[in-house]
């Protein structure tokens, strides 16, 4: 009979995830020595070194990315179909990992996770903040939640949140100082916040729309990042305006401390979606927790 290698192929898995034996280890709750030790007899039994170790840092040998890459999907089918057979029709159990955007965790993931993990104490929650597209199979998701313009087209997406509008804002100062744009043009005498994609490098070209056809508007302006935190602070000490979602500065709006502009050229859009993909069959775990999304999000 063959070795089983399956704890040591999750073994590595983690370690690459996270770039570290000490955060793998704290996970399996096992030491980082016992971590390293597991890793070093399975190289010396398959031959082929996998990890890189540096004093700061793990990275992984052109082997392993190239090992790596082909474990993961199967990792991830044994452990959709332990989920399926622990649960065989019981509760919801098992850990469930989910990639969101930073906007989507604050908005929507924060406020409810406590209740969610409540209400069924089976399931681990594993959350990944992340703003750019991330292969689902490959990183060992059960699901994602995207803008729905983003999404593949072999994933099932499910609508959570409903449509969402964007807001260009400013802070009251300055807009006492630079006057509020009538029209988008407008914005080439403003100071404007630029986003760039995390996935591409590309920089967000400004989105309005006119009688229901979306145009794009390329600002200028002295600061470029790809935290949608650091554009928000910016707006807010007054450097000048940004393009964001609305349920992102929904607070300081409320409060006065920003104000938007260029509303009517921002009508609401298809919003976030919760994605898995096709071929596998939804998991208890993740459809207790898209229900639990439903719910909350009701009127």
């Amino acid at each position: 009979m063959r070795d089983d290698h399956t704890p040591a192929l999750r073994a590595f898995h983690l370690i690459a995830r996270h770039g570290s034996f000490t955060r793998a280890a704290a996970e399996l709750e096992v030491t980082a020595s016992a971590l390293s030790q597991t890793m070093r007899q399975l190289e010396q039994r398959i031959g082929v070194r996998l990890l890189q170790r540096t004093t700061r840092k793990v990275g992984l040998t052109e082997a392993g990315r190239q090992f790596l890459d082909r474990i993961t999907p199967a990792l991830a089918v044994i452990d959709s179909a332990l989920d399926e057979l622990r649960q065989h029709g019981d509760r919801p159990a098992g850990t469930l990992r989910i990639t969101v955007p930073q906007i989507v965790l604050d908005w929507l993931i924060a406020p409810m996770q406590t209740d969610f993990l409540r209400a069924w104490p089976e399931i681990k929650l594993d959350i990944d903040v992340n703003g750019g597209l991330v292969d689902l199979v490959a990183g060992g998701y059960d699901a994602g939640i995207r803008l729905g313009e983003r999404l593949a087209r072999d994933m099932v997406a499910v609508p959570v949140g409903g449509p969402v509008r964007s807001v260009v804002v400013g802070s009251p100062r300055y807009l006492k100082q630079h006057g509020r744009p009538q029209h988008p043009r407008d914005l080439q005498d403003h100071v404007c916040i630029r986003n760039r994609y995390i996935s591409s490098g590309a920089i967000y070209r400004w989105e309005f729309a006119q009688r229901s056809r979306w145009f794009e508007i390329d600002v200028d302006g002295p600061l470029i990042v790809n935290d949608l935190a650091l554009a928000i602070r910016a707006a807010l000490d007054g450097l000048g305006l940004s393009h964001t979602v609305e349920p992102a500065v929904r607070e300081h709006i409320a409060a006065g401390r920003l104000e938007t502009v260029l509303d009517t050229w921002l009508p609401p859009y298809e919003g976030f979606y919760l994605y898995y993909p096709s071929r596998f069959q939804v998991p208890p775990k993740l459809r207790a927790l898209m229900d639990f999304l439903r719910e909350r999000m009701q009127p």
